[in-house]
């Protein structure tokens, strides 16, 4: 057992590289953050269509942009 240990100290991770450039590093960041707005965007877009079709329910920001009406203190 202790031989195992001493062997998986010795040996790097199965294909990981020893070191990352900057410019890897920038890469995958940039890659990353694209992913990221990619999905907040297709989730925006999923809850828009979810108001407009009445599956879930509007905080009051969503209703004011959606149904302003409400708001409009000239109707009392």
């Amino acid at each position: 057992m202790g031989e195992e240990v001493e062997q998986l100290k010795q040996t790097p991770d199965s294909g990981a590289p020893a070191s990352l450039t900057p410019a890897q590093f920038l890469s995958w960041k940039r890659q990353k953050d694209a992913n990221a707005s990619a999905q907040r965007a297709e989730a925006a877009r999923k809850r828009e269509e979810d108001i407009r079709a009445g599956v879930v329910q509007m905080n009051g920001r969503e209703l004011f942009v959606n149904e302003p009406w409400v708001f409009d203190n000239n109707l009392y």
